[in-house]
């Protein structure tokens, strides 16, 4: 690659002052990619993508996209020059794609979200000063450590200081046994974590969902409350002694009642549940509603109303840095995640904080109970298992541990051996993953369905956004044939090259992204904008037709508009935003459920999907397209949930002869993640896509078929 650049240069002018001075070529991080980039290839092509190797493709990714970056920014480039460095950093880029063709794996480390090692900044920083650039040194331990512990004097509340004084000699809790420290014997030196997140994405058709639990002796609670035959059996799990659980029955399934219940039988207080802040005024109510004789305090802000003496302690995600000393040294004998997909980007300072506690948690109790909370815990990806696994503390950073990795050794196969994903996905289940379905513990929940409802965009709204995509496809066409024309890796593809189609489009993404262009995200808006006239007018029919809806959005100017024509119709409505207090927000949902005036509420897809019980309704609108099948389910299990009386229609509003047509399609495509991995569907679905690439290329592949067609 790095020879190829000189070509057509005069051979007297290549020979002079070779001599005296490295080739240009060979200048810079460009060539030490290269190389690395082959040694990649070649590891891959041998079946071999062990850490080192995975670590070593994705720092060239960032590398090569950072570069890419530089260049086109760099103005002391000529146009040639940059043409050839850009034509370089393509070649890269083309032998990544192929490489991550061979191991599907590897397009998990490209993600935006995608966790960076330790052993990757190590290897990124010594690339760059082999190519003769300056690193800026990371911070050394002593100092992190010094800021983490100023962090951790930041808030005290004083109620927690008098409890602390009132138990001056609080010691941690080792009554039961220690989990044991299991060293790997027959699977020592092998890479397991890839390994048994890939045993839930080649789940079997009909593999199991769940651990075995146990038959419970009483379905009511000590209160005497009744509770279904699926609650009760986490609860009696408890009350046996297990103390770890990934509770992902479907939403609507009562988890918080489960995870009250399972605190009170195994006595893990003081108990510490951290929430998304929408549902915090609800755990508090819950506490009381299934375990009244407990005391709870809600925290908010600095603290300083907060119980030190309360048994049940809530939390929202975003007030955690603020407590996290106190927090760690309370003496909790048990912590609750709730909606546990928000700690999956371990990269995040929310994910940090919770598995910080956690670790601290289990510092000082033997066997505390830990509970991840979440109907949808595969958002995008496989890996979206990491962050709730090492909370609950089956693995670490690098192995399973404790139970899992006995569990591993006492199957006596090795991730080679076939029936190792079969026999690893049970060991993982059986440390606590509780699945449950709609279908299969609430018959008496009446069905539901999504119902898709095209609407055609007219006037210049329409116009402009149909003009806008044709565009975003003539660009992308036009990219496309450049690349085939430059291309010299010497490979012919008869008909479209869906291979450099995706490149184009993922190209496209990342410009676009940095230079804030016209992008899917941006179409998606605008899309949304055009649309909520026509489903705030069907919102408004269905509301005087069947009574109460509930009406979703994304953004804050399709419901502003949706209001208007409520207001304007004579039509009460209640707003669920999320720059609401909580107090408001509460007084809001208290007056969509018990008000018989008011007909229709009007919610954020963010602040109101999740948390909240809407099943007054039976009807909702999806004016916005979510970019996730889970956020539309979890919206749709505002109202489809225990307490139910009638079947659930959501209405889907879909701008016809656009990208929501194809945005609508791949979301249900990636509906098929969570069940083939987690309710053994054994359904052939596609693993992690991004949607706004896939969107890119569905776009692209239409244009270019449309020219085929006409050339025909």
């Amino acid at each position: 690659m790095a020879r190829g650049s000189q070509r057509g240069r005069p051979q007297q002018q290549r020979r002079k002052g070779a001599a005296n001075r490295p080739r240009r070529d060979e200048e810079g991080i460009i060539p030490i990619l290269a190389r690395a980039v082959r040694e990649v290839e070649s590891a891959v092509a041998r079946r071999s993508a062990m850490p080192e190797v995975r670590t070593k493709f994705q720092v060239v990714a960032l590398l090569a996209r950072e570069e890419r970056n530089r260049v086109k920014d760099d103005e002391s480039l000529s146009d040639a020059k940059r043409a050839d460095e850009l034509k370089r950093l393509d070649g890269i880029a083309t032998i990544l794609a192929q490489t991550a063709a061979r191991d599907s794996t590897l397009f998990t480390l490209l993600a935006e979200d995608a966790e960076i090692s330790d052993s990757a900044k190590d290897l990124r920083r010594e690339m760059l000063r082999r190519a003769g650039v300056e690193v800026e040194e990371e911070p050394e331990p002593e100092a992190v450590e010094e800021d983490l512990a100023t962090a951790q004097r930041r808030v005290v509340p004083q109620s927690v200081l008098s409890r602390q004084l009132a138990n001056p000699f609080l010691t941690p809790d080792f009554t039961a046994a220690a989990p044991r420290n299991v060293h790997p014997r027959r699977l020592a030196g092998w890479e397991l974590l890839e390994p048994l997140f890939r045993s839930f994405e080649q789940a079997d058709k009909g593999a199991p969902s769940s651990m075995e639990l146990p038959e419970p002796s009483s379905l009511q609670t000590p209160t005497g409350r009744e509770l279904m035959l699926h609650q009760a059996q986490v609860v009696a799990a408890a009350a046996e002694g297990h103390r770890t659980f990934l509770l992902a029955d479907e939403p609507g399934l009562g988890k918080t009642a489960q995870a009250l219940l399972a605190a009170h039988a195994a006595n893990a207080y003081p108990l510490l549940v951290a929430v998304p802040n929408v549902v915090k005024t609800n755990w508090g109510r819950e506490v009381g509603l299934w375990t009244p004789d407990k005391k709870v305090t809600v925290l908010h802000g600095d603290g300083n109303d907060v119980d030190g003496f309360a048994d049940v302690f809530v939390v929202n995600y975003e007030i955690l840095d603020r407590h996290l000393g106190w927090l760690g040294t309370h003496g909790f004998r048990g912590m609750v995640v709730d909606e546990a997909h928000y700690i999956k980007n371990k990269t995040s300072q929310r994910s940090q904080n919770v598995l910080e506690i956690a670790d601290r948690i289990r510092a000082r109790v033997a066997r505390p109970l830990m509970m991840a909370l979440t109907g949808t815990p595969l958002i995008n990806d496989i890996e979206d298992f990491r962050a709730i696994w090492q909370f609950l503390g089956w693995i670490d950073e690098k192995k399973p541990l404790g139970d899992l990795m006995e569990c591993l050794e006492e199957t006596g196969l090795v991730p080679t051996d076939p029936g190792f994903f079969r026999a690893a996905r049970q060991c993982v289940l059986e440390q606590g993953i509780v699945r449950r379905r709609k279908i299969d513990v609430a018959s008496d929940i009446p069905a539901r369905r999504v119902a898709d409802l095209p609407v055609e965009l007219e006037g210049e709204a329409g116009r402009s956004i149909r003009k806008a995509e044709a565009e975003l496809a003539r660009r992308m066409v036009e990219r496309y044939d450049r690349a085939l024309q430059t291309r010299t890796s010497g490979v012919v593809v008869d008909g479209i090259d869906h291979d450099l189609v995706r490149r184009v489009a993922t190209w496209e993404r990342e410009e676009t992204a940095s230079n804030n262009g016209e992008n899917v995200f941006g179409m998606l808006r605008r899309i949304g904008q055009a649309k909520a006239g026509l489903a705030a007018d069907y919102t408004a029919q269905l509301a005087r037709n069947v009574g109460k809806v509930v009406f979703f959005a994304k953004h804050i100017d399709v419901m502003d508009l949706a209001e208007e024509t409520f207001a304007s119709r004579g039509i009460q409505y209640s707003s669920i935003r999320g720059d609401q207090t909580t107090p408001v927000r509460q007084r809001n949902i208290d007056a969509f459920v018990n008000d018989p005036e008011v007909h229709v509420a009007v919610c954020s897809l963010t602040a109101a999907g999740v948390g909240i019980n809407l099943q007054v309704a039976s009807n909702l609108v999806l004016a916005e397209l979510s970019w996730t099948d889970a956020e539309q389910t979890q919206a749709i299990d505002r109202v489809h949930r225990i307490g139910q009386t009638e079947p659930v229609t959501a209405w889907r509003v879909i701008a016809t002869q656009t990208l929501d047509t194809r945005i609508a399609e791949l979301i249900d495509r990636k509906a098929g993640l969570a069940a083939r991995a987690l309710d053994g569907a054994g359904e052939e679905a596609e693993g992690a896509i991004d949607l706004q690439t896939e969107a890119l290329v569905a776009l692209l592949t239409a244009a270019l078929e449309e020219r085929e067609g006409a050339a025909r």
